[in-house]
């Protein structure tokens, strides 16, 4: 298993090729590349070339740690078909950049639209028609999280849409701080994902449940917007102790292609001291389960 650092709060302080240094110092061993205007910003074209991606590799080498992961996030299951097609030639480049740093495992999110569950649906596999061959090709894995306000957001029918694929290429991002829009599912949704749970994003969040659905005030009362945070753990409502328990149970913990990714975005002008607790708390919650840190 594999614990690493998410740079979304170094994005607009550092340089790309910062990151891998940044990562070491902060206790990290691993890092999981993000949408950077240098990488693949979110919905647009990556701009990454050969030279970009030789020195970023060397920077890598460098710093002494490894990239597991690249987290891209493109239309793929858009109901509009012009950005849906524009999303495949986006990820196809992501591929290539992934193999030319020789990453294995792309995560990502479905990107479509709630109002459109149908025609998500159908775009989502429809971009999967065209993509999934090449990252069983390329011996890649492609694991979605069903993000707050995409076409699917409950764990349990992300998963149904996920099996349809028929692909063992194919996986499942469980995000702790979304946990309350999967549908606080993680006991029976892990069982039945078994090894196909392969990253788990740890940050904490408010369940937006409760105070019978006046946890936040959002006006006007009838908007459509998801309310979620990502905090540092113990801020919040996630029971990590729970979490940490059926990924342990599950096997998790155990198996050497697990990814915990550290991933606090609300609190940047602390981001030393908060990754440097991260790193910590994951540590300590590994070792309450009688597992190796790392």
């Amino acid at each position: 298993m594999k614990i690493a650092y998410d740079p979304t709060p170094l994005h607009h302080t550092h340089r790309l090729l910062d990151f891998p240094a940044v990562t070491a110092d902060l206790g990290f061993d691993h890092l999981q590349l993000t949408p950077h205007p240098d990488f693949a910003t979110h919905f647009r074209y990556p701009k990454m070339d050969r030279a970009l991606i030789r020195r970023f590799g060397q920077a890598v080498d460098a710093a002494g740690i490894t990239v597991p992961a690249l987290l891209p996030v493109q239309r793929i299951a858009w109901p509009d078909e012009g950005k849906r097609v524009a999303a495949v030639k986006n990820f196809r480049r992501v591929i290539e950049i992934a193999i030319d740093l020789g990453v294995t495992t792309i995560n990502t999110e479905f990107s479509g639209r709630p109002e459109s569950f149908e025609d998500s649906e159908e775009s989502f596999y429809r971009s999967m028609d065209e993509l999934l061959p090449i990252v069983e090709k390329e011996g890649l894995r492609l694991n979605f999280d069903p993000h707050p306000d995409d076409f699917v957001e409950d764990g349990h029918e992300a998963w149904r849409v996920l099996r349809g694929l028929d692909s063992e290429a194919i996986g499942f991002v469980y995000v702790a701080s979304h946990t309350f829009h999967y549908g606080d599912c993680l006991a029976t949704l892990a069982e039945e994902l078994g090894d196909r749970l392969r990253a788990v994003y740890i940050s904490d969040a408010f369940d937006h449940r409760a105070s019978h659905g006046l946890r936040y005030i959002a006006n006007p009362p009838t908007t459509s917007a998801r309310v979620h945070q990502h905090l540092k753990v113990g801020d919040a409502d996630v029971d990590f102790d729970a979490l940490f328990g059926v990924l342990n149970a599950t096997g998790f913990l155990a198996r050497e292609d697990s990814l915990l990714v550290s991933n606090v975005f609300g609190e940047n002008e602390n981001n030393d001291a908060v990754s440097r607790f991260q790193k910590q708390r994951i540590d300590e919650l590994i070792s309450a389960q009688g597992g190796p840190t790392g």
